[in-house]
């Protein structure tokens, strides 16, 4: 949770969003793993359709969002960000892109390092198209495996690719 939170402030600093944004920034790193190691049975009772079907593991985000609304934050994108950092938002403000590329970005990650590495160099004065290549990293590994792909990603998918030519049967 930390490294991803600095990652953020960083960016924030990077994209020269005032002190308050970097402050904001920095706490949706810090809270969206919040709830990450709790038991997924419990957090389940926490959480809210459409979002109460996912797996356990991914269940963490929704439920951190959800305590944090009875706790008394309002903040909706920040809510949002946290809820769907894991899966990806059609609805995402900017601040809901950083989550999800500096979650999947966060340092430490053993996993293609060089090429996270540059997408985090990036990120700051990129995020879109940075969110948009770690998005098709996620479906491509999904769809190479046989597994489904939820329909937040394809909806956030296809925000992403608005003014895209539609792809022919002869391109394929």
């Amino acid at each position: 949770m930390n490294r991803v939170g600095l990652l953020l402030a960083d960016w924030a600093r990077r994209r020269g969003e005032t002190e308050a944004e970097g402050i904001r920034w920095a706490a949706v790193g810090h809270l969206h793993d919040a709830l990450r190691d709790e038991d997924p049975g419990r957090l389940r009772g926490l959480v809210k359709p459409p979002l109460d079907d996912l797996p356990g593991k991914v269940l963490h985000g929704p439920a951190a969002a959800q305590r944090l609304r009875k706790d008394g934050v309002d903040d909706a994108e920040f809510l949002h960000a946290i809820s769907y950092h894991t899966l990806g938002s059609k609805d995402f403000g900017t601040l809901g892109f950083a989550l999800f590329a500096a979650d999947f970005l966060e340092p430490g990650r053993r996993m293609r390092e060089d090429w996270r590495a540059g997408l985090r160099e990036r990120a700051p004065e990129e995020l879109l198209g940075v969110a948009k290549e770690i998005l098709a990293a996620r479906i491509g590994y999904l769809l190479e495996r046989g597994r489904p792909l939820r329909p937040e990603a394809l909806e956030m998918w296809n925000r992403l690719s608005e003014g895209e030519p539609w792809a022919s049967a002869s391109e394929f």
